[in-house]
């Protein structure tokens, strides 16, 4: 199962990434200006201080300075700053930070000293409010990210739980914008399914009842000719034959009108599937009759299914069944395992387009005919589907096929068109 990915979440990191991006991108503009009012405010500043200054220090007059700056010639340089290369330089000299301006005039070098502490302060409240608007950024979108998330994923999980609920007027149908459509066609979708799983519900049980009256004929007239002819082979042979073909299909018309009722009609009963599948693997030896081949049930840990009797026994029956039919030599055995049943046949294998359908593939179009296993399969995944059961198969290492009915869910029925009920 893929791991579910949250679509609020995804909206939600999207704006904190739109926020990071743009709060870089406006940080970068903000460093470039604060860089750039530096270089006006302090180099450019320093730069006229040191024109002003220098011809009247040439000229014998008195060089004042307001606070925070100071002029020195070359003798009297501050030792630390002596030594620099003409140009702008950072430096700190016991704990203070100083902008200095090395230049000089024809009585040698000078050096325009700028206290920079207060400019400093000004730059680090600059940054700490940039800093803090980061951070505001960041909450004012996971907020609005959070909002229009909620605004966008509340009206879709409304209509997820109404489609998993089954109700028939499904919300947002009336909504202008997208999910108003999306929800109509949720709405028309679902309708056009109920209407074809009713109709062959409906053709399903009518067939199925049209055939019972036959096939009780036709059995009380193979029982009659059973009795007539038990003195001839031939015939004893043929009526049993008739017999016994009748009766199958009959218990598959039951299975199909079991499943063509409404899960909440039929009756369930706590089964043993240890019982159901001896009684199975008796009713199916006549099928190993003049074949090299044995038909066993090896038993396992048995345990109890809450179903109805005749969908749990068909299920177990047409696999058993199946599995001797095609098999022509070697053996069928039959046993359970955890909450599982297992038949493992030496047989062909199934053919591909029952494999297909098996594994809920298209079927190719050279295979569109028929499956090679006859009703009985098609039936018990359909049991198993109706029952919320899972069938599975494998191959076995020397040939033959491995059958398996896994009863997870057991006690639950699966409707054909509706969601799981309980039993």
């Amino acid at each position: 199962m893929r791991p579910f990915k949250s679509l609020k979440r995804r909206i939600i990191v999207a704006y904190l990434l739109f926020a990071v991006v743009a709060s870089i991108f406006f940080a970068i503009i903000a460093a470039i200006a604060v860089e750039g009012i530096e270089v006006r405010l302090v180099d450019e500043r320093l730069k006229e201080v040191a024109a002003w200054a220098s011809p009247r220090h040439a000229a014998g007059l008195s060089v004042e300075m307001p606070a925070g700056l100071s002029f020195h010639h070359a003798e009297d340089t501050p030792l630390p700053l002596r030594g620099l290369a003409p140009g702008m330089h950072e430096k700190t000299v016991d704990g203070v930070d100083l902008h200095v301006l090395v230049g000089s005039d024809v009585h040698g070098e000078f050096v325009v000293i700028d206290h920079a502490t207060e400019y400093e302060k000004i730059e680090l409240v600059v940054y700490s409010m940039f800093a803090l608007g980061f951070i505001g950024f960041l909450i004012c979108a996971s907020l609005l990210g959070a909002f229009i998330a909620n605004r966008l994923i509340t009206p879709i999980m409304s209509l997820t739980q109404a489609v998993k609920a089954g109700q028939a007027a499904l919300p947002l149908q009336d909504s202008a914008d997208e999910l108003g459509i999306l929800a109509r066609a949720f709405a028309q979708r679902t309708a056009e399914l109920t209407e074809v799983l009713d109709r062959e519900r409906f053709f399903t049980g009518d067939v199925s009842h049209e055939l019972r009256t036959p096939l009780t004929v036709i059995t009380g007239a193979a029982e009659i000719l059973m009795e007539q002819g038990s003195h001839e082979p031939l015939v004893r042979s043929a009526s049993e034959r008739i017999y016994r073909a009748a009766h199958e299909a009959s218990d598959s018309v039951t299975v199909l009108l079991r499943l063509a009722r409404a899960p909440e009609l039929l009756e369930c009963a706590s089964l043993s599937v240890a019982e159901l599948a001896r009684q199975e693997c008796l009713r199916c030896q006549s099928y190993t009759a003049g074949k090299p081949l044995t038909l066993v049930f090896a038993g396992g840990e048995d345990f109890l299914v809450n179903a109805p009797r005749e969908l749990l026994a068909a299920a177990i029956g047409n696999l058993v069944r199946n599995a001797c039919q095609y098999t022509l030599q070697g053996e069928v055995i039959v046993r359970l395992a955890g909450r599982a049943l297992i038949v493992e046949d030496t047989g062909p294998g199934l053919p591909e387009a029952a494999r297909a359908r098996l594994l809920h593939q298209p079927v190719p179009a050279n295979l569109s005919g028929s499956s090679g296993t006859g009703l009985g399969l098609g039936l018990v995944q359909r049991i198993c589907l109706y029952l919320g059961a899972d069938l599975a198969f494998n191959v076995r290492p020397f040939g033959g096929t491995i059958l398996r009915i896994d009863f997870i869910q057991a006690g639950f029925l699966r409707p054909l068109n509706e969601n799981l009920t309980g039993c």
